[in-house]
């Protein structure tokens, strides 16, 4: 077994650590996600964390940890009679991104369970993680299920496992700590409130710091176990203070004005729910043991609001995280109570990591009509370029889905095989049964119980008879834009409300959990300005700098996104793609713009690449060169009004042209 990295000898990364060692203090705290970029020692310091934790007494034999002072009730292992028990150090279990639902909570023998009426229960990693620490690096890219399941388990303090009448329920308490970057993705926003503090982490600008980073690691891939030696001291000094903090929370007074302070502060920043305002009280406890205090103080509460509340203020989801610390620091000052520290340390132990939030964007219509959107409307050349403009106010738009039943990833948007929905139909089990069909197992079974010798009132059942429950979900999808920002979009001065569609659309995206691309064409060519990732908070970023100018290039732009559509099939041949082309249709520059735009959009139509073209052209006078496009495309045409949810209530389009129309029942 490798020799992990001290946690002591971690350079820097001052909130990192003290946000876990607060959680060491007070697991009650409810964990830790680590948002940075890449090569910021987040994993090394969550993976460092477990040789500081106190050793547990459990249960012998125990295979879920149960404590020999008060065990499990409902232990599968049980029942355990009160008495000693065995020692051994604090478990760190790692969750993959990759890992099935049978892994996470654990898997019963179903053919055991029908033919012989046992629960063979083989234990998950939940049950490992039971009063120890749960890690998921990635967790921003966990599948929806697995997350549905860290929800129940978080929440309850249990995990149960169920299987056609057969359950399984056993303890499931652990300090969950999750990593992420966050320009693959953001996280949902319930699993997001499960954590209870969170952190910003980047690498330093300092040379001098960043030169102690490369000589300790260095030291450490040379030789682990003369490194950890080195560091074995601080180590044993962080543990000691561990084990004394815990012993003192017990007996740490949060005053009255402490709590009128972290209320103020949760009101202040808009949080919803009261989960913030238990989590801020439980981490400025923790905050005052770690620093041998039996007071709360002012400090503590700033500390905490600085850890607890970034994640959790009311903000777009394409908004950064991050606290207006003056209006922290206002609002604070205005509720502090007469218990209060007279002369607090505005830093706090650890120091902060509160970041300002952005100004939020200027929203509304009226954005279009600047000068900078392109009031000369030149399109004869690739030099009308003219500044960025501002999205108008994003809205709810109608689901556009890709037709068909698909394979691909867990999601929200279109249909797919999956293996959690309504059950379809039932097969054969391919590898490992994970979902049984019970009435198509019993019914596989009927007709053979006499050849069997069966005699008692149980169904004699072989492994030939189960059937493997098909079900029926959602799928996520790629939704590729690709999108017009010539110089005639901009002179109608309609780019605003364009981006505004857009960022409204990704918005929907977000929310159904698909990857997203960012094909733009102007001027003479077309520019892959997002390649195809799971970071859509990336995509509205690109979108908002677009600028706009210079002619037409349609068909560049539908030869682009067929070239990332190609190569996307390759690195994820499961998952489905949906095109959205915003334009107006028009096509300029080069020899016969109209016929290549045409045979470009002949292309993608023949592969049979769903799509759908929203018509940008407004005035009284329309050409309907975006229709044209859209039945080159074989795809469905959506005006800017179309798009709304609210424009025609309960409409739903599918992305091939047909139109249902809602039945009602009488």
């Amino acid at each position: 077994m490798s020799t992990p990295f001290p946690f002591t000898a971690v350079v820097g990364q001052d909130d990192l650590r003290l946000a876990l060692l607060l959680n060491a203090v007070s697991p009650a705290v409810g964990g830790v996600l680590v948002r940075g970029e890449k090569g910021t020692a987040k994993s090394t310091a969550v993976r460092a964390l477990s040789a500081l934790l106190p050793a547990v007494d459990v249960v012998p034999g125990c295979r879920f940890s149960c404590a020999p002072a008060a065990p499990d009730p409902d232990c599968p292992d049980g029942p355990h009679e009160p008495g000693a028990g065995t020692r051994r150090p604090a478990r760190m279990v790692e969750l993959p991104v990759g890992a099935s639902e049978d892994r996470l909570v654990g898997a019963l023998d179903i053919e055991r369970a029908l033919a012989e009426g046992v629960k063979a229960f083989e234990p998950g990693l939940l049950a490992e993680a039971h009063r120890g620490i749960l890690y998921v690096d990635e967790v921003n890219l966990l599948h929806d299920h697995l997350v549905d399941l860290l929800l129940d388990a978080a929440a309850m303090g249990a995990s149960y496992v169920e299987r056609e009448g057969v359950s399984v329920r056993h303890a499931a308490r652990f300090l969950l700590v999750g990593t992420m970057n966050p320009e693959e993705g953001e996280l949902r926003p319930q699993l997001l409130d499960r954590f209870g503090l969170t952190v910003e982490v980047s690498a330093s600008r300092e040379p001098d710091q960043r030169v102690e980073v490369v000589r300790r690691r260095l030291a450490h891939d040379d030789d682990p176990e003369a490194f950890a030696a080195r560091w074995a001291e601080e180590e044993a000094a962080v543990r000691t203070r561990i084990v004394a903090a815990r012993e003192l929370l017990p007996s740490v007074r949060l005053g009255d004005g402490a709590l009128r302070q972290i209320a103020a502060a949760c009101a202040a920043f808009e949080v919803d729910g009261m989960r913030a305002d238990i989590v801020m009280a439980r981490t400025a406890t923790a905050l005052a043991a770690w620093a041998g205090r039996t007071d709360v103080l002012a400090e503590d509460v700033r500390q905490a609001a600085l850890l607890a509340l970034p994640h959790r203020r009311r903000r777009n989801p394409f908004d950064a995280p991050g606290l207006d610390e003056d209006k922290l620091d206002e609002t604070l000052e205005e509720f502090g109570g007469p218990d209060d520290d007279p002369d607090p340390d505005p830093g706090g132990p650890g120091g902060g990591d509160g970041q300002p939030s952005p100004d939020d964007a200027p929203q509304g219509g009226d954005t279009a009509a600047r000068p900078e959107a392109g009031e000369s409307g030149q399109p004869a050349s690739g030099a009308g370029e003219e500044q960025a403009v501002r999205a108008s106010q994003p809205f709810r738009t109608k689901v556009l889905t890709v037709p068909g039943l698909g394979d691909g990833a867990a999601g929200r948007r279109s249909r797919a095989r999956t293996e959690h929905g309504r059950t379809t139909g039932a097969r054969r089990p391919r590898g490992a049964l994970t979902k049984l069909h019970l009435a198509a197992t019993v019914q596989a079974a009927a007709p053979h119980q006499r050849a069997r010798g069966r005699s008692g009132r149980g169904l004699v059942v072989r492994r030939d008879d189960l059937r493997q429950a098909t079900r029926e979900g959602r799928e996520g999808n790629l939704v590729l834009f690709v999108v017009d920002a010539s110089g005639s979009m901009a002179a109608r001065r309609r780019m605003a409300a364009v981006k505004g569609a857009v960022l409204s659309l990704l918005l929907d995206a977000y929310q159904r959990r698909d990857k997203v691309g960012l094909v733009t064409f102007r001027g003479s060519a077309a520019d892959v300005a997002l390649p195809p990732t799971s970071s859509v908070d990336a995509a509205a970023a690109r979108l908002e700098s677009l600028p706009t100018g210079g002619r037409t290039p349609l068909a560049a732009g539908l030869l682009k996104a067929h070239d990332v559509l190609r190569v996307e099939r390759l690195r994820d041949p499961a998952r489905r793609a949906l095109v959205v082309v915003v334009t107006d249709g028009r096509a300029t520059g080069g020899a016969e713009p109209v016929v290549l735009a045409g045979r470009a959009a002949g292309l993608l139509a023949a592969e049979g690449v769903a799509s759908v073209v929203v018509d940008c052209e407004s005035g009284p006078v329309r050409l309907g060169l975006a229709g044209r496009l859209a039945e080159e495309l074989g795809a469905t045409a959506v005006t800017l009004d179309e798009l709304r949810a609210d424009s025609i209530t309960g409409l739903v389009r599918n992305v091939q042209g047909t139109q249902r129309t809602a039945r009602r029942a009488a």
